[in-house]
């Protein structure tokens, strides 16, 4: 597109354009989903949390901008140089960067997780270069306050489930979980090995051999386990 452009703005506000538009440029999403199997289900898919988003750049700079014809911008930097010691300060100060793509609605915010460049080829006209952008989600830890009152035990009504028993295991269980995870109840899918790992228990296929389904305390699957993997919190 013409007059378009590849702007990045550093946590100071300071902007400036990249002297080449990038041939191409694709934003990464998607979600944590896994497979598991259930008996008379067979195998269903559970949706996971969204993953982080990162964009990533390849291009080139020429090493004396000013002498070439091909650029994206009228009033580049003398030297290349220039633009890779933006990009690197950029990198070593693990602050956030806003991307913006003039002419479109691409305007990404996160931390350049990554930045190399260098020359190839045996072409000393022009540097290459590759820059990736991370998401960051805000995240800070929440101080929680214990009541000292002692509450009223409720009776759990009809048709609802109930929690396990302390020292007991059920659905909806805290466990901490030592042992391998399976993609299904019979085995199937081995899988990594959960070691002191806290989780929930979200299903129970009894008589299987690994009869426990556990998830993160979020809700993100992880397999299915043998009785003698979990313990009660």
């Amino acid at each position: 597109m013409a007059g378009m452009q590849f702007k990045l703005t550093d946590s100071k506000n300071k902007t400036f354009a990249l002297p080449l538009n990038p041939e191409e440029i694709l934003i990464g999403g998607g979600t944590e989903d896994s497979t598991v199997s259930v008996i008379k289900l067979g195998q269903i898919n559970l949706t996971g949390d969204e993953k982080i988003k990162s964009i990533e750049i390849k291009s080139t700079i020429p090493v004396k901008p000013k002498e070439a014809h091909y650029l994206s911008v009228s009033k580049p930097y003398a030297k290349g140089q220039t633009y890779l010691d933006k990009l690197n300060k950029m990198y070593k100060s693990k602050k956030q960067v806003r991307l913006v793509v003039t002419k479109t609605k691409i305007s990404f915010k996160g931390t350049m997780s990554e930045f190399q460049y260098g020359m190839t080829g045996g072409n000393s006209n022009e540097y290459i270069y590759t820059l990736k952008l991370t998401e960051k989600k805000p995240h800070k830890a929440k101080k929680v306050k214990t009541s000292k009152k002692k509450k009223k035990s409720k009776v759990a009504k009809k048709g609802k489930s109930r929690s396990a028993p302390p020292g007991k295991v059920g659905r909806g269980s805290k466990v901490v979980v030592n042992g391998r995870l399976h993609a299904g109840s019979n085995g199937s899918g081995p899988g990594m090995t959960e070691r002191n790992a806290t989780r929930k228990i979200s299903l129970i296929a009894k008589g299987a051999k690994y009869p426990y389904h556990v998830t993160t305390l979020s809700g993100g699957a992880r397999g299915w386990v043998s009785k003698s993997a979990v313990k009660a919190v």
